[in-house]
């Protein structure tokens, strides 16, 4: 089971990529028009004559010709969208573009279509089909010209909006959720609370340089049963690995080889982070879209604003979508002891780095201050203590960086008093 759950991951990570879905595509368009020569003797003698198949090479070479400007000026827009994205948004957005199923369809629909056409091409020359034959490749083309059809108004809609700015940052923060939803459930990733491990315990250290991408927890969990012994991690997915860094520390004083390269191999450590299993990786996706709009080079706290309103969102779902009685949680895998997302890094993730860029700007100030009442509304207890350090850091950078004292009185006065509280009225709370 557990060698299932991590080939699982890896196919979702494998038809995501462009050349998976076009191959698939591909494939499906020579099958097409293969498929009048194999089943030719279904169709009754002397049809062809009567609905005018003779016709369907014509029509294949129009499609031929025309699919192939298609699906050059396709790969040409979104090679275009995704310089766009990088420069205006941040490079590490441009892989949610890449992965964009809807763009993928299209381009694989194109690439399909035309090798289906090429194939029929040289199926008719060859004489394979016959005239029943023929009449089934008319079928199929007719069916390709209206899936074609379909295919190009969805792609006319995705054009006018794919790689500007909203909708990058929109990408974003589905990617973003989608992971939050899932630790929400999975605080522990199936496994148990963290606790520390014992002093005597053996630290298991990474192989490699790059960042975790999935751990697997099942696999961690079975080696634990045959061993006899816990396991705590020290690394969640975004964690960057390094030889001499501990990825998980097993209540045992000693290890064989063969279990320590079992435990090493149930994390996939990759050159980047990864959307998916990491939601704070999506939170600082968004805090380099809002510093670069900041930047004097760009200078669009718009775009800003609108990321502190995704990170508002995005942490009042995590808010509301973690569960209210961690003992309700199941616990699959009592071997493996999980840390769980501090909300401290969460919002250490979003705020502090547009506090400082923004610090200078009257209506960024606002805006953070805002937000962070916002999110006090929701009444979470877990966020009270971030959210009165980062009410208080944000005004404090204002302070240091507006010169004209009515902006920062406007600062001042978006902020909620219960937040800008002194430090110490925070340490008698707790």
């Amino acid at each position: 089971m557990a060698i299932t759950e991590k080939w699982r991951f890896l196919f979702s990570r494998l038809k995501r990529r462009m050349w998976f879905r076009a191959s698939l595509y591909g494939a499906l368009g020579i099958v097409t028009a293969l498929l009048g020569a194999v089943a030719q003797p279904l169709i009754p003698h002397g049809l062809a004559g009567s609905i005018g198949a003779g016709s369907v090479g014509n029509i294949l070479g129009i499609l031929a010709t025309s699919m192939l400007a298609v699906t050059t000026f396709s790969l040409a827009t979104m090679v275009s969208a995704y310089g766009t994205a990088s420069t205006t948004a941040t490079p590490r957005a441009a892989r949610l573009l890449i992965e964009d199923t809807t763009a993928q369809a299209s381009l694989a629909t194109f690439i399909g279509a035309f090798l289906y056409s090429i194939v029929g091409l040289i199926a008719l020359s060859a004489g394979i089909y016959g005239d029943s034959g023929r009449v089934l490749l008319l079928a199929a083309t007719i069916a390709v010209i209206v899936l074609i059809t379909v295919t190009l108004l969805r792609w006319i809609e995705q054009l006018s909006r794919f790689g500007r700015m909203g909708e990058t940052i929109n990408l974003v923060e589905d990617a973003t959720r989608r992971a939050m939803q899932h630790r929400a459930r999975n605080p522990w990733l199936g496994g148990a609370p963290y606790r520390p491990p014992p002093e005597d315990g053996t630290a298991v250290e990474s192989g490699q340089v790059g960042y975790v991408e999935y751990i697997d927890i099942e696999q961690l969990d079975r080696v634990g049963r045959d061993g006899g012994f816990d396991i705590h991690l020290q690394a969640l997915p975004g964690t960057f690995a390094v030889p001499g860094r501990a990825l998980a520390a097993v209540a045992a004083s000693a290890l064989d080889d063969d279990q320590a390269a079992r435990i090493r191999g149930a994390f996939i450590i990759g050159d980047a982070r990864t959307f998916e299993h990491d939601p704070r990786y999506g939170l600082v996706v968004l805090t380099e879209v809002a510093v670069r709009a900041l930047s004097p080079g760009i200078n669009d706290p718009g775009t800003a604003i609108d990321v502190i309103g995704t990170a508002v969102r995005l942490l009042a779902g995590w808010s509301q979508g973690r569960a209210n009685r961690e003992d309700e949680i199941e616990i699959a895998y009592p071997r493996v002891f999980v840390p769980a997302l501090r909300e401290e890094d969460m919002f250490d993730d979003v705020f502090p780095p547009i506090a400082r860029d923004g610090a200078g700007m009257r209506e960024i100030g606002i805006r953070l201050q805002k937000a962070l009442a916002a999110l006090d509304d929701l009444g979470d207890a877990r966020f009270q203590a971030p959210l009165r350090r980062h009410a208080r850091e944000a005004l404090a950078r204002a302070q240091a960086t507006l010169d004209f004292v009515p902006d920062l009185e406007a600062v001042r006065a978006a902020g909620r008093p219960a937040l800008l509280q002194a430090p110490s009225d925070v340490v008698d709370e707790r």
